[in-house]
């Protein structure tokens, strides 16, 4: 299963999570009809522009806990001071997007960031039957 990760700032456009979620793909030469699931932390879900997104893309939009996306940060390769400060995690995207794949899972491609939004790609089994 492969699931995409977004962050963004605070009212990032659904042109600029689109752009870097068409430039992920592109470089990771995954095609969308293979993403299983947009991921997001669960602050972000009330984002128009990640709701956006994910409309436009046609793919389910999953929030992700604190607690789940601090569980996977040890799998996280890129590090932003400024979101370990405020979200506790070294990445949204890249949690986000290993915390949906489920177990076993590996980054396809870390996160790559724009202006306002960052999107990085995982593969894994999907959820364990107890959710995790």
């Amino acid at each position: 299963m492969i699931a995409l990760g977004i962050g963004c700032r605070r009212e990032a456009s659904a042109e600029d999570i689109g752009s870097v979620v068409a430039e992920a793909l592109t470089a990771a030469r995954i095609a969308l009809d293979d993403v299983a699931v947009i991921a997001t932390a669960l602050d972000k879900l009330r984002e128009p522009g990640v709701i956006e997104t994910a409309q436009r893309l046609g793919r389910p939009l999953l929030g992700i806990g604190t607690d789940d996306l601090a569980a996977v940060a040890d799998l996280a390769v890129t590090r932003s001071d400024l979101v370990q400060r405020l979200k506790g995690v070294p990445s949204i995207a890249e949690t986000a997007a290993l915390a949906a794949a489920g177990r076993h899972a590996r980054l396809i491609l870390p996160r790559l960031a724009h202006a306002s939004a960052t999107c990085a790609l995982a593969q894994g089994e999907g959820a364990a039957e107890n959710g995790r």
